[in-house]
């Protein structure tokens, strides 16, 4: 007897604040690992447990992460020069190539399980920048994917385009992790230190610097992100408020 999961819809929604990107990325790996292990024991014991999903918000200290197709030269310090610089590097499994994280840019994970809502990671990536282009496209700003070029974009196909929203995931048995980086008050001098996503010739932006204000209020934009995904996937989010730490119990 072949067993038939439940959709599931509702997604966990958590904001992490500042943490530190190792951690987070354990954070991720638990559960993904958990949503991953409950497929496997539906399909073993054809069982039909709904299978969770989760967002996660956080902003990171300053580092540099590269993806498992990533070329290593398009970082451009040392390991000294990145001491100076307080930031850190790691090489991790998702797609894409390097990227910069840091203080004043909002970083979404979500942690779905893809058989919940369509079992496309091409639709779901056309889906995740849509999500950005319309929160953008609150403040003003007309912003475009680019051929062949995952992410964010303004100005595509002129000497002047620019990125403001990075994207890079991974996927196994229909289960996200990784996600996005939207530049909102970041520090874009720190994407001088590398070729951004491996792409020569292409800057970067933020959403500050696209508006000229001071600061941008990152609870609203992360508020309008919230928005639009829960209407493109169809979705239902429910907050988590987590005990403060990344090693806290949870039940999951």
């Amino acid at each position: 007897m072949l067993y038939s999961a439940i959709m599931e819809k509702v997604v966990l929604v958590e904001d992490l604040g500042l943490n530190d990107y190792k951690a987070t990325w354990e954070y991720q790996e638990e559960l993904f690992k958990h949503v991953v292990d409950l497929k496997i024991k539906n399909r073993r014991e054809e069982t039909n447990l709904p299978t969770p999903n989760y967002f996660l918000f956080v902003e990171h200290p300053h580092v540099y992460t590269l993806g498992k197709s990533g070329d290593l030269s398009n970082l451009l310090l040392t390991e000294k020069q990145l001491a100076d610089k307080g930031a850190t590097f790691y090489k991790i499994n998702r797609g894409g190539d390097i990227t910069y994280h840091g203080p004043g840019q909002i970083v979404g994970y979500p942690i779905l399980d893809l058989e919940n809502f369509f079992t496309d990671i091409h639709k779901y990536l056309r889906l995740l920048e849509e999500t950005i282009i319309l929160t953008l496209a609150e403040y003003g700003l007309k912003t475009q994917r680019s051929p062949g070029e995952t992410g964010v974009w303004l100005d595509v196909g002129t000497p002047f385009a620019r990125k403001i929203c990075a994207m890079g995931v991974r996927a196994s048995r229909w289960v996200t992790m990784h996600g996005f980086a939207l530049n909102v008050n970041a520090d874009l001098g720190y994407f001088d230190h590398i070729i951004p996503c491996g792409i020569r010739g292409k800057a970067v932006t933020s959403l500050q610097v696209e508006l000229g204000l001071d600061k941008v209020d990152e609870a609203e934009v992360k508020g309008k992100i919230l928005k639009h995904f829960e209407v493109l996937f169809e979705c239902e989010f429910k907050s988590v408020v987590l005990d403060g730490s990344l090693t806290g119990t949870r039940n999951l």
